[in-house]
């Protein structure tokens, strides 16, 4: 049975955050099938705040390992989500 594991990621002020972010998911990339980015723009306008979706691979040890790098930056949440296909 394969199983499919998405991190939902929060990064507030995510100007100052994403550096710090983008350094953690080059050093776990090849345990990262998809990266989504989500954030609001208004009236030309970044939001301070944005979303992160990750599809992942590898073992459960791994995307353990990434997901307590991210929560390690300041202002960063993560939710799991994880799916067993037959």
């Amino acid at each position: 049975m394969e199983k499919v594991t998405i991190l939902g990621v929060l990064l507030a002020n995510r100007t100052v955050t994403s550096p710090c972010f983008q350094e953690i998911i080059s050093k776990h990339g090849c345990n990262i099938k998809t990266r989504i980015g989500l954030h609001t723009v208004s009236d030309g306008k970044c939001s301070t705040d944005g979303v992160i979706l990750l599809e992942t691979i590898g073992t459960d040890e791994e995307i353990e390992s990434l997901a307590k790098d991210i929560e390690a930056i300041p202002n960063a949440q993560v939710q799991r989500m994880s799916f067993n296909i037959r």
